[in-house]
């Protein structure tokens, strides 16, 4: 845009000249002279109490250097640089902001999260380029009418503020994609947001609410909805004609039943921790045809259905903390990567057969199903072959479930013949679990281009060799209960790595690599002595929704660590920190991030 109108002719918006040697005092003049040739203006965490006159009127003064230098070079030339379309005033203590905002028309970003605002100028409507606005963990207790103006809107990030309703008007905000309201204290949803029909991603979580309105349904983009820490009762039966729907998350409310989704065909997460969940019935898990998480901990669940082996394409399922005694062994067929079964009191499973973890679980079960079906004599003379080395190898697994499993045989290496009795078959696990190994087998690299899931754990591994690191498409990695205290950096070819266990072993930091692996969603590494983490690279991790701590030497827990906003469960017990306090770890995850958000230093 050209500067031309700060000489012709006084913009009719810029009021009086400011006193700039005032401005440069708090914003340095060389970064306002990089704002006007990149159209990009930082100025977080530098304490400001108000927004300095000169920021605002950055597109209307003719800037210091043109009144001390006429000569301008062609890259300098003031009257042809650009408009500011990005400002960022995060982290500092602003307690309001003028209707001088309007002097800055062509902004498209506008950051003031994180200072001390409790309004917004009616000016703010005026920003009709506005595509994002983040005025999240301020004390804002309304918004402004004008807010409804701002047609361009994609983004829009409110969350830890003191709001109690909702504006009229909202509802316009017809191009809004992303919405993020939690953390405030309302009470009610209008039903008039079912006309943001581009939502694609609304949190709504750590309110108020009893109840959604059944409009919400209309809203026929949205993907992921958060409801987490309300106080929700039940959910509107409508919900369930939501087909874009993909992540759903109900923790901590007050749900007596889990609602079925007929329509929800592409729901691939389903999180109902922490409610009052009584019965699970066929026709709640029958639609589920494209489940990966199911979250069912904290309830009071007292069987399972068998029907849960429709879920095919489940991944994970949390049962912690319910009151179960008996699983189906129907379960056992399904192909998961994590079951959480803590805290039930089951009976037809040992104790020390769930310590060992979920693919022993699955292992368990099956053999159960074999022991209870026709012609069990059959089935073993079936699964099993005695080889020269006299290692029973359990074909059927290989051929059935794709699993090469020689655990619990406590050797000291695995035999040729475990390898060589794959063949030509698809391998995707491997359990060499429970044994004496020293170090992984370097034939394990046979299988590099079809395994997905290794269980290492229960071993004497001190080094993980190359091999392991080439396996492309592992997903799921157990090497807990060995004698680790590094890991290798080619670990960081592993690209489509998840979940991670390496709880009790020697590590005394977290292993560096592990911040690269940007696809991991899980790290267990509880029972170890590690004695720090490194937040700012911990975020960049935003992938990463499990982070276990516990039991290990931390002493003190990093207040940015609060920033790492994904993260759906962090484990902090057991370590000798004084801060958080027990009494907020008990509150859960949502509220330790809080805590240490807001011991930042500013």
């Amino acid at each position: 845009m050209s500067r031309l109108r700060g000489v012709a002719g006084r913009d009719p918006r810029a009021g009086f000249k400011p006193d700039r040697r005032d401005c440069y005092t708090s914003v340095p003049q060389g970064l306002l002279k990089a704002a006007r040739k990149s159209g990009q203006l930082n100025l977080s965490g530098r304490n400001l109490s108000e927004v300095p006159q000169c920021v605002w009127r950055i597109n209307v003064d003719i800037p210091e250097e043109a009144n001390q230098n006429l000569s301008f070079s062609a890259t300098e030339r003031w009257w042809e640089q650009t408009d500011l379309t990005k400002l960022i005033i995060s982290n500092n203590k602003l307690q309001s902001l003028t209707d001088d905002l309007r002097l800055l028309p062509a902004l498209t970003v506008l950051d003031i999260h994180d200072n001390q605002l409790t309004s917004l100028p009616s000016a703010i409507g005026e920003l009709e380029n506005l595509q994002k606005l983040n005025v999240s963990h301020n004390k804002l207790k309304t918004l402004p009418e004008e807010i409804a103006n701002l047609r361009n809107l994609k983004g829009l990030y409110l969350q830890h503020n003191e709001l109690t309703c909702i504006s009229e008007g909202f509802e316009q905000l017809s191009n809004l994609e992303d919405l993020d309201l939690s953390n405030n204290r309302l009470t009610t949803v209008p039903a008039s947001f079912s006309s943001l029909s581009s939502l694609v991603r609304l949190n709504l979580s750590s309110n108020q609410l009893k109840s959604l309105p059944a409009e919400i349904s209309r809203m026929k983009r949205l993907k992921h909805l958060d409801c987490n820490s309300n106080l929700l009762e039940t959910i509107p039966p409508e919900l369930a004609g939501m087909e874009s729907l993909e992540l759903l998350y109900l923790w901590r409310n007050k749900l007596r039943f889990l609602p079925e989704f007929p329509s929800c065909r592409l729901l691939k997460e389903l999180h109902v921790g922490e409610n009052q969940i009584e019965m699970l019935r066929a026709e709640h898990l029958k639609h589920l045809n494209s489940i990966l998480v199911l979250d069912l901990r904290d309830n009071k669940l007292k069987s399972v259905p068998d029907e849960i082996t429709l879920l095919q394409s489940l991944e994970r399922l949390d049962l912690s903390n319910n009151d179960i005694s008996s699983l189906p062994c129907s379960l056992g067929n399904l192909h998961l990567k994590f079951l959480a079964l803590e805290g039930n009191p089951l009976r037809t499973i040992r104790r020390e057969i769930i310590n060992k973890g979920t693919q022993e679980v699955l292992k368990y079960l099956r053999s159960k199903i074999k022991d209870d079906g026709p012609g069990q004599s059959d089935s073993v003379t079936e699964t099993a072959m005695t080889l020269p080395s006299e290692s029973r190898v359990n074909v059927h697994a290989i051929v059935t479930l794709k699993i090469l499993d020689y655990s619990d045989k406590q050797t000291t290496l695995i035999p040729d013949e475990v390898f060589d009795a794959v063949k030509s078959n698809i391998i995707t696990s491997i359990n060499f679990s429970k044994n004496q190994l020293c170090e992984i087998p370097k034939r394990i690299i046979e299988l590099k281009e079809m395994v997905s899931d290794v269980n290492l754990s229960f071993n004497k591994l001190s080094f993980i060799s190359l091999e392991l690191c080439m396996l492309q498409k592992l997903t799921f990695l157990d090497l807990r209960n060995n004698f680790l205290n590094s890991l290798p950096e080619e670990m960081e070819s592993l690209i489509r790595l998840q979940v991670i266990n390496l709880s009790f072993n020697r590590f005394k930091i977290l292993p560096e690599v592990l911040y690269r692996i940007l696809t991991l969603e899980t790290i267990l590494i509880s029972n170890n002595q590690i004695g720090s983490v490194d937040p700012q690279k911990m975020k960049t991790m935003e992938n990463l929704t499990t982070l276990d701590l516990q039991n290990n030497d931390l002493l003190h827990i990093p207040p940015e660590l609060g920033n790492c906003v994904n993260l759906r469960t962090l484990l902090l017990d057991g370590n000798p920190f004084r801060v958080p306090r027990a009494a907020i770890l008990m509150k859960g995850t949502a509220a330790i991030l809080e805590y240490l958000r807001d011991r930042i230093p500013t």
